[in-house]
């Protein structure tokens, strides 16, 4: 089984080929060099070369609440991206942990993750807490130097401004059969978009998770699942400008429903990917949300105006990347997103009209993306990906990334 050969590889680059016993593999940690009283560090150094036919400053996706969080093609030119400093070890013979900072280009320092990690809590269960990136879906648990692509999926960008972490406890139940099911909750804070700190004790958000997947023969295998979020938000705000063009900020209070189906498939000759390998995979979101939209919060413009709003969004994205020699992929990718019919009270009833919420107007985000990477060993990648992006419902921006991503030091194999 392709499984085992995969799990050793540790590199970060390389395009591995995990079976699902890996998945469970964070239990075998312990074994590892890790144990030693000194942590394995890695850093991450990533940086890019941008082309835009649009000005960044103005991107956003029509029809949607912006979440303020990160989300577009990032700057124009030379510019470094996100560089990540982990550092991990074995606690004790019980406990793992684990912490990643992330440098932005702004000189900024960000905890990425910091937790720490029981297994073996009963049989097949985990227990991890602190902060971690949410195992939803497919690709939100993993780096974004690990993606196939420069940049995150439209979907992840509109429904959760990026890769959503989570301040809080995760247990997971990976079940001993032959073929992998896990069973994963979540709870925490919800302080991060979609949901808002709302000042109050108790959880902002809760998650529930269910995966399955199997090898088929040896050269092939798939996973497949389905997560449920729900967050709160309190005054959660974003800003506007009304019909007449006067800036305005408004708010959201009420609660958020995400449902996520995800899909994998994987295949390399008898498990042997240092040649060639196929990868398909693809995430469908679906959200909805009510509550209650507070209009020109400070006044600006008549305001503040409250009443009800609802409404239903979805998006999707399907990619495919084939290594077709040895260190050389390209890969295609799709997204679209539907922003829905929203239900605002305050429109209904003659009070604003669709021009005073301009952000909120519908469309249909769409993007093509194609890329063409090199790995010159495990440790580096440089990428070439070429988009067409139609977030903005008024045009298309065109595209182009020259990317480098370096590895160093001591970096574990990554999840399936």
């Amino acid at each position: 089984m392709f499984a085992i050969r995969s799990a050793v590889a540790g590199a970060c680059l390389a395009a591995t080929l995990p079976a699902f016993s890996q998945t469970a593999s964070t239990a075998s940690t312990a074994a590892t060099p890790e144990t030693s009283f000194n942590p394995a560090i890695s850093l991450i150094l990533n940086g890019t070369y941008a082309n835009l036919s649009r000005d960044p400053e103005t991107y956003r996706f029509q029809g949607f609440i912006p979440s303020g969080g990160e989300i577009g093609p990032g700057g124009r030119s030379f510019q470094l991206g996100e560089s990540e400093l982990t550092l991990s070890a074995a606690i004790d013979p019980t406990f793992n942990g684990r912490f990643t900072a992330a440098v932005t280009p702004e000189n900024e320092v960000e905890v990425e993750e910091a937790w720490f990690e029981r297994t073996g809590l009963f049989n097949g269960a985990t227990l991890k807490g602190g902060r971690f990136l949410s195992s939803f879906g497919y690709l939100n648990g993993q780096h974004a130097h690990t993606w196939d692509f420069t940049d995150a999926p439209l979907a992840y960008q509109a429904f959760f401004g990026g890769a959503l972490k989570n301040d809080g406890l995760q247990l997971r139940w990976l079940a001993p059969t032959d073929r992998f099911i896990e069973l994963a909750a979540e709870v925490g804070a919800g302080r991060t978009f979609p949901g808002s700190d709302t000042s109050r004790n108790g959880a902002g958000v809760f998650a529930l998770m269910a995966h399955t997947g199997d090898d088929i023969g040896a050269s092939s295998s798939w996973r497949t699942g389905i997560s449920w979020l729900r967050h709160r938000a309190s005054q959660r705000t974003f800003e506007d400008s009304d019909s007449l063009g006067t800036p305005v900020t408004n708010s959201f209070t009420g609660r958020s429903t995400t449902w996520v189906l995800d899909a994998v498939y994987k295949w390399a000759p008898q498990g042997n990917a240092t040649g060639r390998s196929f990868k398909l995979q693809g995430e469908y979101f679906r959200r909805s949300e009510s509550g209650t939209l507070d209009f020109d919060t400070t006044s600006q413009a008549g305001g503040p105006l409250s009443d009800s709003y609802r409404n239903t969004q979805s998006g999707w994205y399907a990619q495919a990347v084939y290594q077709f020699m040895p260190r050389w992929r390209a890969g295609l990718r799709y997204d679209r997103l539907d922003a829905g019919n929203a239900r605002i009270g305050l429109v209904d009833n003659g009070t604003l009209t669709e021009a005073d919420l301009p952000s909120l107007i519908k469309a249909k985000p769409e993007r093509s993306t194609v890329m063409l990477d090199y790995s010159p060993t495990e440790f580096s990648r440089v990428r070439l990906q070429f988009a067409a992006d139609r977030s903005r419902g008024d045009g298309t921006d065109r595209q182009v990334f020259l990317q480098y991503i370096m590895s160093l030091g001591a970096h574990g194999a990554h999840t399936f």
